[in-house]
């Protein structure tokens, strides 16, 4: 008989990027999949979402593309990830306030003012692809002047999770 814990379980910010992860997952996007878990200060899961096209417009119209007319691309309409997570909380709002968000992309400036106005404190990001571009450095001057933390998932060693549904 086994007399002491697992030693392999998913420490728990690994754990909350994999579900944002996950999440990313029903994204229909062809070329940016973005998932976001919402988690309070005693590691609760407040929300999750995943970017997309708004409630009620047909993903079958819906512009994917990247590049072309402004009007043609999926830019002027997509939801993000982290609008949705905090759009798709059901709870009190005050529930938010000092929360945690996984991203697995750092949060453009539309969604920086999102997280700061919803109350949210801390993020936690796995890649920062965009690092130079005028929307994420516009996040940073704004998550530094709210006093919004960021910082990028500190991973102990590469992971692949696999989960089998058959079982």
């Amino acid at each position: 008989m086994e007399t002491k814990k697992r030693e392999n379980y998913l420490p728990w910010d690994e754990y909350f990027m994999a579900i944002a992860k996950l999440s990313a997952m029903r994204s229909k996007d062809p070329s940016t999949q973005v998932g976001a878990c919402i988690v309070s200060n005693d590691n609760r899961i407040l929300s999750i979402g995943y970017n997309g096209a708004p409630n009620g417009y047909d993903d079958d119209k819906f512009p994917w593309a990247r590049e072309g007319e402004n009007l043609e691309t999926k830019y002027p309409y997509v939801c993000h990830a982290e609008m949705n997570a905090i759009l798709n909380y059901r709870g009190s709002k005050k529930d938010l306030e000092d929360a945690k968000i996984y991203v697995d992309l750092f949060p453009c400036n539309e969604c920086a003012k999102i997280i700061i106005q919803s109350g949210i404190k801390k993020i936690i990001y796995l890649s920062d692809k965009y690092a130079n571009t005028d929307g994420t450095i516009a996040s940073k001057k704004l998550f530094d002047e709210c006093g919004v933390e960021y910082e990028k998932i500190d991973l102990k060693e590469e992971r692949d999770i696999h989960i089998d549904l058959s079982k």
